[in-house]
């Protein structure tokens, strides 16, 4: 699991957690999560030059919840570092212990040709997990996020705020698809795919993920 303290990533551990299905929890993040738990074995790295796991023979499945935004990495590069590169590394790194299944938040909009940086990004993100070539390939595609940010000491984003506001009024109107959704719906969703004994690759659109939760 890799993206544990963040919005959506705090969910799906929580879920994972609580699933007796699922045995010893690797997380591996620049913070440890603030929850102990004797199910969970943590790995903390920069993600960049230090290792990502240690002493670890063999995983199954692999949750990438790992993300950010320009304004809060500083810059393009930075950005790109974290939603690029982090998550690949740490797919590869489960794909060579065994990972077969691999589920990954991505975004509503992800596109390797889009002329919006960060839809670009998470759309070269996505092509190069496919190219991994997992035989279980699960991505989630959400729209605004809603959820608790305070709780994990992390500031409000504007752009969230604006359009969360904006959902308010707006939101029946609005096709699923582009309505605000809320992490622990993400997260089910993913949790759910995952169970399944499905292989190839699937996409979960923002508004399948608000109908099935």
């Amino acid at each position: 699991m890799a993206g544990a303290t963040g919005l959506v990533g705090r969910e799906v551990l929580a879920g994972l957690l609580a699933d007796d299905g699922y045995g010893p929890i690797h997380w591996v993040g620049r913070r440890a999560p603030t929850q102990p738990h004797p199910k969970l074995i943590g790995h903390v790295s920069d993600l960049k030059s230090q290792p990502l796991l240690r002493d670890v023979e063999r995983f199954d499945e692999v949750f990438i919840a790992l993300g950010t935004t320009i304004k809060v990495a500083g810059s393009q590069s930075a950005f790109r570092a974290l939603d690029f590169d982090a998550v690949l590394a740490v797919a590869k790194t489960a794909k060579a212990l065994g990972a077969t299944k691999l589920g990954v938040v991505s975004a509503m909009g992800a596109a390797s040709d889009s002329r919006v940086f960060y839809n670009r990004v998470k759309g070269e993100m996505e092509e190069a997990l496919r190219a991994l070539n997992f035989p279980a390939l699960i991505i989630a595609r959400p729209s605004l996020l809603a959820g608790d940010r305070a709780s994990l000491s992390q500031t409000a984003r504007p752009a969230e705020r604006v359009g969360l506001a904006a959902m308010r009024l707006l939101g029946p109107l609005l096709p699923r698809d582009y309505r605000s959704i809320q992490a622990s719906q993400v997260a089910r969703a993913l949790l759910t795919a995952m169970r399944e004994d499905r292989q190839g690759i699937r996409i979960l659109s923002s508004g399948s993920m608000q109908s099935a939760a």
